[in-house]
C-alpha cells in the first residue's frame, strides 16, 4: 500500500505500473493473462435472430395452417382482383401481420429483372423485396394502432397518402390491433378506406373482430386466420429443430404444440426457450414440464386412475408430488379436465384411440381408462373440475387446498351411483316402481297436470333440472272452438301481440258457439273486442259476438300454468321414487317436472280427452315402492 512521507496511508491509492519485463532484482517477467479470444468478424456482425424471426414465413406458401386464405390471395391475384382493404384478424401470434407483409411484398416486386408486375410469388431478390423483409421501405408502414389510435394520427396518416410512392409500385399501411382506434379516429378512416387513392392499399389486423365498427367491416375483405392444429404445429417445429441441428422428443415437440394454443409465435418462443434450457443437448418432455410448470401427462393418468378407484391416499399422494415439483394447484385441475374430455372423446369414438398425434401414455392407458368409465361419470367429473377450477381461482383462498378437497371430493363421489342409475335401480326393484304418476286437483278450466317418471329399456328420466322450453303449439283446432283455450291458440302465429294479451290480461268468463264473454285487465288494450272479432272471423270464417264484462271470470291462462306448475311441484314431492332419489342424494332438490302430455301453456289436456284415452296409466303417489328399501341398503 502506498503512503506519505510519514508513513500514513495515501486517500486514494496509486496502481504500481504493470511489469513488463525481468525485475530489478532478476525476478522473472510475470506470465501473460489468459485473454478471452475475440470474436470472429462473422460472429460479430451476426447477433442471434430468435426463432420467431428467423422462420418467419416470407411467401403464401410458407404459411402453415392457414390453406383457405393463401387460395383466396393467389386467386385473387392471378385474376388481378386485389381489394384495397383488407381485414385480418384471429389469435395472437397466427400470422396476421406476417400475411399483411406478404402482400406487401407480392404488390410491390418487380421481379429478379426488374420488369414483373403484382405476383403471388415474390421472388424476395429484387430491391423491394429485400427492402421490405428488411423492414426499411419507404412506403410500407406498419402502424401500432394501440399507440396511434387518436383522430389526430389518422389525420396525419391522410396527409401522408396524398404524396404518391416514393419507391415502390403501392403504399401499403398495416395497422396492427386495429380494435383499439377510438370512435373519432375510425369515423376520420372511414371515408379514406371507402374512396382510397389509387396506389394505397391498407391492411388491417385485430385479434377482437366484434369491436370493429361494422362501418369499417363493410369496406374491408375479411379474413380469418384460423388457429392452427397441434399436429401441424408440431411437424413445423420438428422441421425446424431439424434445420437448427437440435434433437427433440415427439412428446417434447407435442407438449410445445399444446402450449402453444394454435399460435406458431408463441410456440417458437417456447421452443427458443427449451432449445436454450436443453444447453445444446436434447429437447426432452421431462425439460418442457419442468420450464413450463406442467404436470407430467402420466401424473394426470395416474391421478384419474387412483381418483375413479376411490384412492384419496394416493389421490392426495400424487398431488403432494406435483407441488413438490413446483406445478400449479390450477395446473394440475386443468390437465385432469383435459384428460375428462379426452377420455369422453374415446368412449365415444373408440377409433380416437389409433390417433399418432396421441401420446403413447393416453393411446394405452388412456384407451384403457375410457373403457371403464361410463358417460355420467365422466360428466360429473368434468362438471367437479369446472367447479374446483373456479374455486381455486378465487382471491383468499389457499390454492392448494381448495384443488386437494377437489381431488377429494372426486374420489369420495367415485363409487357412487349416477342419477340416472340410481333411478333405475329404483325402478328394477319391482313392477309397483317401474312407473309412477298422481294427478293433481284440476285446477280452474281443466288446468293441472301430473308427475311422469318414466323408467324402462335400459335408462330413466326424472325432470329435476332447468325448465324445459314451452312446447310447440298445440295442434290446429277445430273450425269452431269450445273452449278459451282453443280461441288463445288461434291467435298464436297468428296476431302474436294479441296472443300475449289474451293469455296474461284476459279473465274467461263464458264461452258459447258464436259468443265470447271475458273480463280484460287494465293493461288490456282498448280495441280488444275488435281485435278478437277480426280473429274469429278470420279463422273460423264466422262472425262472433265479443261480450266485455267487469266482474267473475277465472283466472287467465298464465295464472293457470303457474297453479298447475305449483301443484306438479308439491306433487312430485310426495312421490315415494322421488322421495327415494332425494334421500339418496342430500341437498338435492326439484327444480321442474316436466309433462309430454302438457300444451304450450303448461296446462293438461281436457278430461274429456283424458276419458277417450282410457285415463293414465300411472300408480298413485301412495303406492309402495316394493323391495326399494332393501335396494337402498345394498347401496349404503
Amino acid at each position: 500500500m502506498n503512503s506519505d512521507i510519514f508513513g500514513d496511508p495515501l486517500e486514494h491509492e496509486i496502481p504500481e505500473p504493470p511489469q513488463d519485463g525481468p525485475g530489478l532484482f532478476g525476478d522473472p517477467a510475470p506470465a501473460a493473462p489468459a485473454l478471452t479470444p475475440a470474436p470472429t468478424p462473422a460472429q460479430a456482425a451476426t447477433p442471434y435472430r430468435v426463432l420467431a424471426r428467423k422462420y418467419r414465413p416470407a411467401t403464401f406458401a410458407d404459411l402453415i395452417g392457414q390453406e383457405a386464405l393463401v387460395r383466396t390471395l393467389k386467386n385473387a391475384f392471378a385474376q388481378g382482383r386485389v381489394h384495397h382493404a383488407f381485414m385480418l384478424t384471429g389469435v395472437r401470434g397466427v400470422g396476421k401481420t406476417t400475411t399483411a407483409r406478404i402482400i406487401a411484398r407480392a404488390l410491390n416486386c418487380i421481379g429478379v429483372d426488374g420488369k414483373g408486375g403484382p405476383t403471388p410469388e415474390p421472388c424476395g431478390v429484387c430491391s423491394e423485396c429485400r427492402a421490405i423483409l428488411a423492414d426499411r421501405h419507404p412506403d410500407v408502414q406498419e402502424l401500432d394502432a394501440a399507440s396511434n389510435n387518436g383522430i389526430d394520427d389518422v389525420r396525419e396518416l391522410r396527409e401522408r397518402l396524398r404524396f404518391r410512392p416514393a419507391q415502390g409500385r403501392f403504399k401499403v399501411i398495416i395497422l396492427d390491433e386495429v380494435h383499439m382506434m377510438s370512435n373519432a379516429a375510425f369515423n376520420a378512416l372511414l371515408t379514406t378506406l371507402e374512396e382510397p387513392p389509387p396506389d394505397v392499399k391498407f391492411m388491417l389486423a385485430t385479434t377482437e373482430l366484434r369491436k370493429v365498427p361494422t362501418t369499417i367491416l363493410s369496406r374491408c375483405q375479411t379474413f380469418r386466420l384460423a388457429r392452427v392444429p397441434q399436429e401441424t404445429l408440431r411437424a413445423h417445429f420438428s422441421r425446424i429443430c431439424d434445420l437448427e441441428a437440435v434433437p427433440a422428443e415427439a412428446e417434447a415437440l407435442a407438449m410445445v404444440a399444446r402450449a402453444a394454443d394454435g399460435s406458431v409465435r408463441d410456440g417458437l418462443s417456447i421452443l427458443d426457450q427449451a432449445m436454450a434450457l436443453a444447453g445444446g443437448e436434447a429437447v426432452t418432455a421431462g425439460l418442457v414440464t419442468e420450464m413450463l410448470g406442467l404436470a407430467d401427462r402420466g401424473l394426470a393418468i395416474e391421478l384419474m386412475e387412483a381418483l375413479m378407484a376411490g384412492d384419496t391416499a394416493a389421490a392426495l399422494a400424487l398431488s403432494e408430488g406435483a407441488h413438490a415439483r413446483g406445478t400449479d394447484p390450477s395446473v394440475v385441475l386443468s390437465d385432469l379436465l383435459e384428460l375428462v374430455h379426452l377420455l369422453s372423446r374415446m368412449k365415444t369414438v373408440p377409433t380416437l384411440k389409433d390417433d399418432p398425434a396421441l401420446p403413447e401414455a393416453e393411446r394405452t392407458r388412456g384407451a384403457a381408462l375410457a373403457g371403464k368409465l361410463a358417460i355420467p361419470v365422466l360428466a360429473r367429473a368434468w362438471q367437479m373440475l369446472l367447479k374446483g377450477l373456479a374455486e381455486v381461482a378465487q382471491d383468499g383462498v389457499n390454492r392448494r387446498a381448495a384443488a386437494e378437497m377437489v381431488l377429494i371430493r372426486l374420489a369420495h363421489v367415485a363409487d357412487l351411483p349416477t342419477p340416472g342409475d340410481l333411478v333405475r335401480r329404483l325402478t328394477e326393484a319391482g313392477p309397483a316402481t317401474a312407473t309412477a304418476t298422481a294427478t293433481p286437483s284440476p285446477a280452474p278450466s281443466g288446468g293441472g297436470g301430473g308427475l311422469r317418471a318414466m323408467a324402462g329399456g335400459g335408462g330413466a328420466a326424472l325432470a329435476m333440472a332447468a325448465p324445459a322450453p314451452a312446447a310447440a303449439p298445440v295442434a290446429a283446432p277445430a273450425p269452431m272452438p269450445s273452449s278459451f283455450r282453443e280461441i288463445v291458440a288461434l291467435a298464436s302465429g297468428r296476431k302474436p301481440s294479441l296472443h300475449a294479451h289474451l293469455r296474461l290480461n284476459v279473465h274467461p268468463v263464458r264461452i258459447s258457439p258464436g259468443r265470447i264473454e271475458i273480463r280484460p285487465r287494465p293493461e288490456a288494450p282498448r280495441d280488444l273486442a275488435q281485435q278478437i272479432t277480426a280473429l274469429m272471423q278470420d279463422a273460423t270464417g264466422t262472425r262472433w259476438t265479443v261480450s266485455l264484462v267487469n266482474e267473475g271470470g277465472e283466472p287467465t291462462l298464465a295464472e293457470q300454468g303457474k297453479t298447475a306448475e305449483a301443484d306438479r311441484l308439491a306433487l312430485a314431492q310426495t312421490h315415494p321414487l322421488v322421495q327415494a332419489v332425494l334421500a339418496a342424494f342430500p341437498g338435492a332438490k326439484i327444480e321442474a317436472v316436466r309433462d309430454a302430455s302438457l300444451d304450450a301453456y303448461g296446462l293438461a289436456p281436457a278430461m274429456a280427452a283424458e276419458m277417450a284415452e282410457g285415463g293414465r296409466d300411472f300408480a298413485p303417489p301412495d303406492a309402495e315402492a316394493a323391495g326399494l328399501d332393501d335396494d337402498l341398503s345394498q347401496e349404503d
